[in-house]
């Protein structure tokens, strides 16, 4: 996911800064993912009331940066689910984890409209740059929901659609381009969860430099199940 991610970005800005050189292989996080990983983290701790102990799942994982911070945060007695669809990057994740020598996290192979996280597994859960690749963004805030514990958290951290962005295939055409707005994840995933907040300048620091400023940064949705 957070591939795909990147390569959206690149291709909407590639007319200005010359063609895009193709990426290294990677074999984990890269350092970019590692500090801004840190940095969003240690917010998600406030907005998800993170207690050390706690059940996290991180779904759409990548290369396993916010897993690992999460991890390392809930602690031994913690557990972190890490979830990804991407063969490569499934492959990739246990020795990420293994290098970091964390035995709390269990990596799981997603789909296209469910987590196939365990029911009632999680106290919170981070979808990050996730969502608005769903095209079946019902059944999938369905299985967001059933994940939960009674209580527990869903942080959907996203970006606003980007001007002149085709439509991903499959997915539903109110997103306008690549991207979602904020008040469309409210919508949808507030269908079966509460609304607690949104905070729209979520992840400055996740726009790189070569961004034009006209391109809005991150935003995070927060929802809570009924207790």
């Amino acid at each position: 996911m957070r591939r795909a991610v990147v390569a959206c970005l690149l291709a909407g800005v590639v007319g200005m800064v010359g063609r895009a050189q193709t990426p290294p292989r990677l074999t984990g996080p890269t350092d970019e993912q590692i500090t801004l990983s840190d940095i969003e983290v240690r917010r998600l701790v406030s907005l998800l009331k993170l207690e050390p102990g706690m059940t996290i799942a991180d779904v759409g994982a990548g290369l396993g940066a916010w897993a690992t911070r999460f991890a390392q945060w809930t602690g031994p007695s913690g557990r972190v689910y890490a979830t990804e669809i991407d063969d490569e990057m499934l492959a990739i994740l246990p020795s990420v984890f293994a290098r970091e020598r964390l035995s709390n996290v269990t990596v799981i192979k997603g789909a296209i409209a469910s987590t196939n996280l365990p029911a009632g597994c999680c106290d919170a859960i981070l979808s990050r740059n996730v969502y608005h690749y769903l095209t079946d963004p019902e059944a999938m805030n369905r299985s967001f929901a059933t994940a939960l514990k009674r209580g527990g958290r869903l942080a959907i951290v996203d970006y606003p659609t980007r001007p002149n962005s085709p439509i991903l295939p499959g997915v539903p055409a109110n997103r306008g381009g690549v991207g979602i707005a904020p008040e469309i994840v409210e919508s949808e995933v507030g269908a079966v969860l509460k609304h607690v907040t949104t905070v729209t300048n979520w992840s400055p620091e996740a726009v790189p430099d070569w961004v034009p400023k006209t391109i809005a940064p991150p935003f995070v949705v927060v929802f809570e199940k009924a207790r």
